[in-house]
């Protein structure tokens, strides 16, 4: 019978318990190491999750606030009041989470006073507004408070959320580090026999597996993400267009107003004035001055009175037609700015609504050429062709960068929008010292769609 050398046996036997002792320690030790990162991915995730939250909330509420301040419909004020309870929830959270870190937690104070701010904002103009006063929420509407607290809030939202991801990054390094040293020790101790190698690719295909099914869900997270974001621009889009015709709707009806009951006024005093004239005579020169005084003083209130009207809604557009509206809208301009403007205006058949965006195009492209361009001469054109009708209005200012225009430039976007709404499409092109043209086309009737 043949005998085992013991001191070669305990050697084995004490290099395999050896090993397994190493194995065990590398993957306990992986494991110790993943789960702590684990659990530190899946608190920033929390955390990153809550600031969403947050701010979702918060434009919820601005959203809210802002529907009841339009329509004074009390049904916004649901939504409104319910994201300004979640808001409170997530900060309470969010102090807990950030409660070990004085950095973060600082930050997460900032954002949580800027938060009460913008809430205050919103709830003192909500307060105004049920309580009828309508010049105070209108001004608080109109200032710039609102976005500088959203700005804040984004910009330390942001911090928190760039602070949430960094640690995630690190964990799962940290999560990569353990797993290769696991691999590592499993290969070492492993590599001698075929059925380990067996293992460790049965391993590599089952990770290969996992991340194919982790890129698939997150390809999916991201369509759907697309998905979100072309059905919120596509509701924005048409709620700026609802937003534009009840505008010019209230425009309308202001103009109106100030018609019937503002002219005819002023009317009954001027005739007023008139017959006291006749029956005084000439008994009193110093009546007569101050009556004469009158009747001009309620001549200037007709010309204004209708120059409002007019800005607000032109009547010759309906009474005479595009082309000599615009006529006169140069002519207007031209005499109350000095700036010689040529027009090349042919006849042209469209509806109401896209004759009122071709007049408010010209109107607004030569507002901003009495603010801003500081030019000599303006050119007005409109071309009509076959299925289409150009508009042009090209002057020799100072001009500026196209490329640079701030997003706060409303103006250039409310014209865009104006005119894609009508289903045409504007195009600017302007270069410093090199004077501006706004050319846009538009389509004789709506495409079908």
């Amino acid at each position: 019978m043949r005998s085992f050398p013991m001191p070669k046996l305990a050697i084995s036997l004490a290099l395999a318990f050896l090993a397994a002792c190493i194995l065990i320690g590398i993957n306990e030790t992986g494991f110790n190491q993943s789960t702590e990162a684990l659990d530190d991915i899946a608190q920033a995730s929390r955390t990153r999750g809550s600031l969403n939250r947050v701010l979702q909330h918060v434009l919820d509420a601005e959203t809210g606030s802002r529907g009841y301040l339009l329509t004074g419909d009390p049904r916004y004020l649901e939504p409104y009041n319910a994201a300004v309870a979640e808001v409170s929830t997530q900060l309470d959270s969010l102090r807990l989470a950030y409660a070990p870190d004085a950095g973060e937690f600082n930050t997460l104070a900032q954002l949580s006073r800027n938060v009460q701010r913008k809430l205050a904002e919103m709830d003192l103009s909500v307060r105004m507004r049920k309580q009828g006063n309508e010049d105070a929420w209108k001004f608080v509407l109109m200032t710039d408070v609102g976005k500088e607290h959203m700005d804040a809030i984004r910009e330390q939202a942001t911090k928190l959320i760039n602070g949430a991801t960094a640690r995630m990054e690190v964990s799962q390094v940290q999560v990569r580090r353990s797993l290769l040293l696991s691999r590592l020790g499993i290969a070492a101790v492993t590599m001698a026999g075929l059925l380990a190698f067996y293992l460790y690719l049965r391993q590599s295909t089952a990770l290969r597996l996992a991340d194919e099914k982790q890129q698939k869900i997150l390809q999916q997270q991201r369509d759907l993400l697309e998905r979100q974001v072309r059905e919120r621009t596509t509701t924005l889009a048409e709620l700026a267009t609802h937003l534009q015709q009840v505008r010019e709707e209230e425009r309308g009806h202001l103009a109106r107003e100030l018609h019937d009951e503002l002219g005819a006024l002023l009317t009954a005093a001027k005739l007023d004035v008139a017959r006291l004239k006749s029956r005084l005579g000439m008994e009193s020169p110093e009546v007569g001055q101050r009556l004469q005084h009158l009747t001009e003083s309620l001549n200037s209130g007709i010309a204004l009175k209708r120059r409002i009207i007019e800005d607000l809604r032109p009547s010759s557009l309906s009474n005479l037609g595009l082309t000599a509206s615009l006529e006169i809208l140069a002519r207007e301009f031209s005499e109350r700015s000095g700036v010689e403007i040529t027009t090349g205006l042919e006849p042209v058949q469209l509806d109401e609504s896209r004759q009122l965006t071709v007049y408010r195009l010209v109107q607004e492209s030569l507002t901003n050429v009495g603010k801003y361009a500081q030019a000599r001469q303006v050119e007005i054109s409109v071309r009509n062709y076959g299925n289409h009708v150009e508009v042009d209005i090209k002057d020799d200012g100072k001009g500026f960068n196209a490329s640079q225009t701030r997003p706060s430039t409303h103006g250039l976007a409310g014209m865009r929008h104006r005119v894609e709404a009508a289903g045409g499409k504007l195009s600017v092109n302007s270069a410093p010292g090199g004077g501006t043209r706004i050319s846009a086309v538009l389509p004789h009737s709506t495409p079908a769609g």
